[in-house]
This record gives structure tokens, sequence and C-alpha cells, in this order.
């Protein structure tokens, strides 16, 4: 189910919960109106606004750190990516010849799979063929014949930075989960709707205040939106950017 169908639901649960509260107000018998009765709903409707407010405030920092962090790898990767053809080419561009076209296939794949120009794919699931030709540009490395201490130290570097870069693929491959499980929205999404409800019961009857549900609403709406997509980092709308690989693609081709 897509973010922004999940966003619309959310906004729609919520203002009928102020909708709700607003016919209760109109149902109820007298005695339950009472001044008496709505301060200890105001106090009951308090403490879940805090419990709510500390939910949604942790969640969204959850996933904001957690974007910010899978955005910082796949740069901190594109670089590594970069540095590896840098070191492969000063080892000698003929003499290293096959590590590095393997390197630029292997690039050129992860930027097809991740993003994609057309159609949906699972973003940065286990490729099997992408890993095997990272194993591969490692194994070509190994199987490099230095001609002095100059290559040798190259092929050392080289043989370091591809171990890097694959330690950092499974690394990528285990983030790219969601790290928001549903429960917890739900739950939240109902704590929300339970306040919205005591609002209603104690809110004057006017197009005013039907407005104001309705606005608040969405903005919740568009808030659990925003953790929804922030825990997609390689889908959706804000899904990270392709410039840093994009980057090292245009740098292996020169």
């Amino acid at each position: 189910m897509s973010a922004i169908l999940v966003a619309l639901i959310v906004s729609a649960c919520i203002f009928a919960g102020g909708l709700v509260g607003l016919l209760l107000q109109r149902v109820l018998p007298e005695r339950h109106l009472t001044k008496e009765t709505f301060d200890v709903v105001r106090l009951a409707t308090g403490m879940l606004s805090v419990l709510a407010s500390l939910v949604l405030g942790l969640l969204v920092a959850t996933v904001k750190t957690s974007y910010d962090m899978t955005d910082h790898s796949i740069r901190g990767y594109s670089a590594d990516l970069i540095l590896l053809h840098e070191t492969l080419r000063d080892y000698g561009k003929d003499a290293a010849a096959q590590p590095i076209d393997l390197l630029r296939g292997y690039t050129e794949r992860v930027m097809a799979d991740n993003w994609p120009k057309s159609g949906d794919r699972p973003p940065f699931v286990e490729d099997r063929g992408a890993g095997m030709m990272l194993e591969h540009v490692r194994e070509a490395i190994r199987a490099l014949r230095p001609a002095d201490a100059g290559q040798k130290w190259l092929q050392d570097e080289a043989l370091q930075i591809s171990n890097s870069l694959l330690q950092q693929r499974w690394l990528l491959i285990e983030q790219a989960g969601p790290t928001v499980h549903p429960i917890v929205v739900i739950i939240l999404v109902s704590w929300i709707t339970l306040i919205f409800i005591s609002f209603g019961m104690s809110a004057p009857h006017n197009a005013l205040v039907v407005v104001a549900f309705l606005v608040s609403a969405l903005a919740i709406g568009g808030a659990i939106f925003l953790i929804l997509e922030m825990d997609r980092p390689f889908d959706g709308i804000l899904k990270i950017s392709s410039r840093p690989m994009a980057t090292a693609i245009d740098h292996m081709r020169e």
C-alpha cells in the first residue's frame, strides 16, 4: 500500500473521529455532558495527547536518522567505487583492464537496479548477480601480477577497498527494509482518533470547527506520510538521490 493512500486513510479516520465526537454531543444524555464529566475527559485527553506527541516525534526522529544514515552510506559507497577505479587506473589501465571493466559494469547495474528509469523494482535487495560481479572484481584484483613495489601497494589498496565495498553492500541491503512496524502506526492513529472524538464532544457545532478538524487531520496524515516515505529510502517520492552513483559512473566512463 502506498504512503499516500495510507496517509489519506489516516486523515479520514482522524477527521471521522472529530465528526463522531460532534455527533455524540447531540445523542448522549444530558448527565454525560456535565462540566465535571468534561473535566475528566480533558484530563484523560491531555495524558493521551502527551503520549501521542511523544510517539509521533520519536517515529519522525527515528526514520529521519535512518534516512540520513542511508543517504550518507550511499555517498560513501559511491566515493569508494570512484576511489577503487582511481586505484586500478593508477596501477595501469592496460594491466588492470579486466577489474576496471567489471567495476564499471557493477556500478551501472547497481544504478539500474535501484534507480530504474521505468517500472517498479525492489530497492537494494540481494541481487546475487550484482554481488557476484563485485566478487569477480576482487578476484580479478587478486589475480594481478604487480611488477614492482608501487603496483604491489596499489593492489593491496584495491583489495582493501573492494573488501570494504562488499561489507558496505551487505549493510545497505540490511538497511533497505522498513524500520517502523505497522502496529505502531495503527496504535498511534487510534490514540489520535480518540483525542479528536473528545475534542468533538466539547466543540461547538459550526463549519469552522469542521474545517479545523479537517485541516488538523490532513496535517497529521502528512506527518504519517513523511514517516512512511522516509522509511523507504530507495523507493517513493522522497527516495535517496541517485546523483552520487551517477557521478561515479560518469567518472568511470571518462
